[in-house]
């Protein structure tokens, strides 16, 4: 089994009506987000979002292959080194 690992999510919604269905994925792995900031830039038509993730590495990239997989969306991640747990 993967060791979980802690990382941060950067996503850029230049599609603002790609919104619901990105805000569909987080509630679908809300259970591995422990921390979440959102902000609108309504005058440049785009909404970043940063998350905290606690989870394996195959979690992380069924997670971000998601929301990747939309046009208009941009994410990027950066892991910690592995995490141990007793």
């Amino acid at each position: 089994m993967s060791e979980k690992r802690v990382g941060i999510v950067g996503i850029f919604v230049n599609d603002t009506e790609k919104f619901k269905q990105i805000n569909d994925i987080l509630f679908e792995y809300s259970h591995l987000i422990k921390g979440r900031l959102g902000l609108p830039f309504k005058n440049h038509n785009l909404r970043v979002i940063s998350l905290v993730f606690e989870g394996t590495t195959d979690e992380l990239g069924s997670f971000t292959g998601k929301i990747g997989q939309f046009k208009g969306v941009e994410v990027k991640t950066l892991l910690s080194k592995e995490v141990k747990y007793d």
